[in-house]
């Protein structure tokens, strides 16, 4: 298909993906779905070449599934925001020491239990981690790596070999 509408280019140069091509594309992917090779693809949605059909297919599925990560990523960060809220609702509540069903006095005054209250900041940061790691917020762990002498020997006789080649 050599007609310029068929794959129009922005002002850098670059394939803009119009409605037509988008349904192409999706065409495309549904009849891979289906069975059908990359050469009966081409022909039957009218692509140039099976390597055209199959950039189409690949690009369909990489978007399906940036698309599913990206939803994946808002549900969870939703469950991790409602069970944020949960926790800050234990750490707000006022807790009282209990033995043996009754409530703990001194001197008349009921004993405050840090238990909960401790055990709900412990649960909002495993939470705060959670969401970190989800969001790519934590930076790289930094290892460091040894190596015998040996090995580093055999390591740069390898690569002097590689490089006679």
């Amino acid at each position: 298909m050599n007609d310029p509408q068929a794959r129009p280019h922005g002002g850098d140069g670059r394939f803009v993906a119009t409605l037509t091509t988008a349904q192409r594309a999706a065409l495309a992917a549904e009849l891979r779905s289906k069975g059908w090779t990359y050469t009966r693809i081409a022909e039957h949605v009218g692509y140039s070449h099976r390597a055209d059909a199959y950039n189409a297919v690949k690009k369909v599925l990489e978007e399906t599934v940036r698309e599913a990560g990206e939803n994946v990523r808002a549900l969870e960060l939703e469950r991790l925001d409602r069970l944020e809220a949960a926790a800050n609702e234990v750490l707000e509540r006022e807790h009282v020491t209990v033995s043996n069903g009754r409530v703990v006095s001194l001197n008349d005054m009921p004993l405050p239990d840090d238990g909960p209250v401790l055990a709900a900041i412990d649960r909002l940061l495993k939470i705060q981690e959670r969401r970190a790691r989800l969001l790519g917020l934590d930076a790289p762990t930094k290892q460091a790596i040894t190596i015998s002498p040996e090995r580093a020997a055999a390591l740069e006789q390898l690569v002097e070999e590689l490089g006679e080649q």
